[in-house]
Formats: C-alpha cells, structure tokens, sequence
C-alpha cells in the first residue's frame, strides 16, 4: 500500500528556487567584495604622528566615502565582538574558575569609558604599526569593539546559564564534544538573544563614533575618515547645515544596515525559537527570502559540508561535553587555593603599583574628590534606570509579543537606538543656553539618549523568545491581565530584563563621558560628574586624572553589580529560566 505523504505548511508556502534570485545575489557579493577591496587600499595608508591631520575635509562630496569607512569600522569590531563572546562568555559559563575571573572582569571592563580604552592604547596601536595609519584605525576599531562586546558577552552567558539542564542532559547522553555541543546546543539556544543584542549593540557603538575617530588624547588630535569625525569637523566650523546632511546620511546607513543585514538576521533567527509551537507570524524579510530562492547557498552548502565531519573529528581533542560525576574534594580545594592565590597576588601587585602612581603624582585627595563626583553620576544612572524600565518595558513586551508589530516597529526602534545621540549635542547646547537649563538635569536625558534601548532590546529579545506553547495555555485559562503580567510575562522576560539593566547601567556610566560635557564652537557646558572628570583629564592628556577616574567609576560599577544585579542574577537563574 502507498502512503501519500503531504508536505509541511513550510514546504508548501516555500517558492521555488529562481535564476533572477542567483543573478540579484551573485552581483551584490561582487559589489561587496569589489568595495571592501577598494576600501582595503585606503587603510593602510602612510602616516606620520607629528603631521597627522586633526580634522578631515567637511565636503559634503566625500560624505559617501567617510560613511563606507565607519561602516567596514563597525561591521570589523562587531566580527571581533562575537568571536570574543563566543570565547570569553563560554569560558564564563562552563569554567567555574573562569567565571570567578571573568565576570568581575566583564563589570570593570564594561565600566570603562570608550576614552579611557582610547587614552592608554593610541600609542600602543600607533607604536605596532610604525608609518602606518592602520595603527590608528586599529585603534579606532578596537573603540568601536569596546562599545559593543560587553552586552553580547553578558547575554550569551545569561543564555548559557538559563539553559534547560534536559538539553544539557541530551548532550552528555548523545557523547557530544565540546566543539559538537558548542555548534549544535549552545550557539542554536542563544541565537536569538545574542542576534537582539547584537543588533542593539551595533546601534549602541554609533554613539561612541565621533570620539573613536575624533580621538583627542593627550593634548593630541587625531582624525580618521569617517562620518563621526565629519560631524566633530562640523560641529568645530558651527556649521549646522553640514551637521544636519550628516544625520540625514547616518539615517540612511542606520535603515541600510537594518534592511540588509539584522532584519534577515533577526528572521533567520527564529528557526532556532524553543517551543512546541511556532508563533502566528514569524518576522520575515526580503533580502532572507531572496536569498532562500537562490542556488548560491545551496551550492556552498554542498561546497563546505563535506568539512563539517573532518572538522569535528579535528576539534574531538577538546574533549567531550560532560563533567565527572565524584571529584576529589581535596584535590578541588587545593586547586582553588593555588588559583585564588595566584590571582590574589597579580591583584595585589597591580593595586601596589597603582597606589605607588598615584602616591608619586596627584596624591589621595584627589581620590576623594572622583568619589564625589561619582556619586552625582550615579544619581543620573538610577534615574534613568528607573524611567527607562517604567517607559520601555511595556512597549518591549507589546513589540517583542506581536510578530506585526515588531516588523513594523523594529526599523523605527533600530534607527531611534542606532542614531548617535551626540550628533544632536550641537542643537541640544544651543537650546540649554537659549533656555538657560542647567547640563546637570539634561545631561540625565543625553545619557538616556545612550543607554536606554540596551532595557527595551532585552525585553523584545525576551518577550519574542516566550514559547508559544505557554502564551496559548495562558489564553486557554482566561488569566485576568494583572496576573498574566505577574505569572507569565513578567517571569519570563525576567532574565533577559537583568541582562539589558545591567548593560544599560554600564551603558549609562560609559556615555556620562560625552553626555556631562558638551561643546558646540567656542561654546562649552559642563555638567559636576565624573564623566565631565574624565573627559576633561583625557583631553588635557592628565594620564593620572584619567586613571583615578577610570578605577572610581569602576568601583561604583563593580559595587552595584556585586550588591543589585548580580543577586537578581542568580535569581532569574533559580527560578525564571525557560
């Protein structure tokens, strides 16, 4: 007897494969590897330290090249970002020493403002590649990828540590190494939260761009092509027409990079969603179903799959992804011991050599006056972690839980989070001295302007990754609306709201550096924090002003990661992981 065997709804609604779809893809990967070539040849360019320009031409004509040269800038540090999430987050997640590390690790790194990271490695760059203008474009990237990893870093592991222990169960049965684990569990379960962040993260960086290539360090300027140092070169003529093409251009980039890259990443993203049950709707996108109806994947598919076997037998020597199930207690304990001590005494001998700095330089006041303008920075970042959860995690839920709304509101949102707040400073400046408001209340909203889409990122990315299969058994038992936000919603986006609030606070600390001072001309304001500290230390090239600034901010980070988010933390890891 025949079975008639009937295709899947997927199947079915699949189009066929189409010639004009491999014409369409075939020409645009030529004109993406014709561009990068191009733009390779102008990188690597003579440079001399002593004539280096402080300041590019601000014709509107090159306006188009400057844009391609940020743009190769971004997409390179956001490359670096996931192979260093993918590395460090692992670690962090898998390696109980590691995470001991790591994790303090990722808190003082991510309290560090993009021009403290500027401040102590421009000559170092510059040093690595004598005569070279690479050295200063590493350096700008190396910016750029310090605005961006943290938040990827912190979701993966968030992703790795909520895992369901029947998936890790199912990989120690099935033998897996940890490569096959690795590829097959951990990347396909945090896809969806890493691509979200990800995309958040790529449009957090664009604020960080005029001072990444408008580097002012040292009582030293440098300028790199590029569309922020346009905008810095503008601002500095009063040139407001100039400031205006600029934004109007980074718009156009912002809903590019959107069109082309995150909306079929995001959509591409859902066939990795855990459930039972899909949703009504999954996001969907031209260029993904382009790409879907060409030949060109599938023949590189066939290309590179006969080394996916070879690969794995080769990455084997890592070992399988299990762990012993009896340890020796004293053999662990003693091995905690010699690690502790170990990081113990590389702790204390920097903590000696700092202290013996600033002993030798400024003295301890000083410190004492960082931690009081610390303090008002951090009445900013409460504030505005407050407002920013009342507004954003309403609208989050509401986009991240209706596939309509989020492929209509998610090029509005991208471009909002993208768009460099900085490129405003100039209007913004005027209106505070027309109006008389004083930068210490609006340096709260610049901030805001900075760091709030990392809450509403997070909460999409949770809110969309509910398992269907749970909202349909809500709607099934008619929970009134009070108690579908305390019992289902609210639990759910739970991790994915610690991981966004506690990248915003290190988000909001890092764009205090550009929000508490501000210049238009001749015209600047300043606002009491230390971020204004800091700015004002690193442009005067005060190494030990920027140090004590640097170590103060970091210890306000570290102290409310350590006493608020780490212990939320550890409670959407207890008792919220899906």
């Amino acid at each position: 007897m025949t079975v008639l065997g009937f295709p899947t709804r997927d199947a079915a609604l699949e189009r066929p494969r189409s010639p004009l779809a491999d014409v369409v893809v075939f020409v645009g990967a030529a004109v993406l590897i014709w561009s990068l070539v191009q733009l390779s040849h102008t990188v690597d360019v003579p440079f001399d330290e002593t004539t280096a320009p402080a300041a590019i031409s601000t014709d509107p004509g090159h306006l188009p090249y400057y844009a391609a040269r940020s743009l190769l800038r971004m997409f390179l540090a956001l490359a670096a970002s996931v192979v260093f999430t993918f590395v460090f987050a692992t670690a962090a997640a898998r390696l109980r020493r590691a995470r001991m590390v790591l994790l303090p690790a990722f808190d003082i790194l991510q309290s560090i403002p993009v021009l403290g990271f500027l401040s102590f490695t421009v000559t170092g760059f510059i040093a690595l590649f004598p005569g070279s203008e690479l050295g200063l474009e590493s350096a700008a990237i190396f910016a750029i990828f310090t605005a961006q990893v943290w938040n990827m870093a912190f979701s993966f592991y968030a992703s790795l540590s909520a895992q369901p222990p029947e998936l890790d169960e199912a990989a120690r049965n099935l033998r897996l190494s940890r490569w096959q684990r690795f590829w097959r569990l951990d990347v396909p379960s945090g896809m969806i939260p890493l691509v979200w962040n990800g995309m958040m993260s790529f449009g957090g960086s664009w604020f960080f761009l005029v001072a990444s290539e408008a580097i002012s360090v040292h009582n030293r300027e440098y300028a790199l092509p590029g569309i922020g140092s346009y905008v810095a070169a503008a601002t500095a003529e009063q040139d407001l027409s100039k400031v205006l093409l600029a934004v109007g251009v980074m718009v156009l980039l912002v809903i590019g990079v959107n069109f082309l890259f995150w909306r079929p990443m995001t959509a591409w993203a859902e066939r990795f969603r855990i459930g039972d049950s899909k949703g009504a709707e999954a996001p969907r996108s031209l260029v993904l179903n382009l790409l879907r109806r060409s030949h060109i994947p599938a023949l590189l598919g066939r290309l590179f799959g006969p080394l996916v076997a070879p690969l794995d037998r080769v990455m084997s020597v890592f070992g399988l992804a299990e762990y012993p199930l009896r340890t020796s207690l004293p053999r662990r304990r003693a091995g905690d011991w010699l690690f502790g001590a170990v990081v113990a005494a590389a702790v204390a001998y920097g903590g000696y050599r700092v202290w013996q700095y600033i002993d030798s330089t400024v003295g301890f006041g000083e410190v004492g006056h960082a931690f009081g303008l610390g303090s008002l920075t951090l009445l900013r970042v409460l504030v505005l972690l407050v407002l920013a959860t009342l507004i954003w995690v309403p609208i989050g839920v509401w986009i991240g839980l209706n596939p309509k709304v989020s492929r209509l509101a998610q090029p509005i949102v991208q471009v909002l989070a993208s768009f460099p707040a900085n490129f405003l400073f100039p209007m913004v400046t005027a209106v505070l001295v027309a109006t008389g408001i004083s930068l210490n209340w609006a340096a709260i909203l610049l901030m805001a302007l900075g760091s709030q889409w990392y809450i509403l990122f997070n909460v999409i990315a949770g809110a969309s990754a509910v398992p269907n299969d749970l909202r349909e058994a809500a709607a099934n038992l008619q929970l009134p609306r009070k108690l579908w936000w305390r019992k289902l919603i609210l639990p759910a986006i739970f991790p994915s709201y610690v991981t966004g609030g506690l990248t915003a606070a290190g988000g909001a600390w890092n764009a205090s550096i550009v929000s508490e001072i501000v210049e238009y001309g001749s015209t600047t304001l300043v606002a009491a924090g230390l971020g204004a500290y800091i700015a004002q230390a690193t442009s005067a090239g005060d190494s030990p002003r920027v140090l004590i600034g640097i170590l103060v901010m970091s210890v306000y980070v570290v102290l409310l990661n350590r006493l608020f988010w780490r212990r939320l933390y550890a409670l959407a890891e207890r008792r919220y992981s899906l």
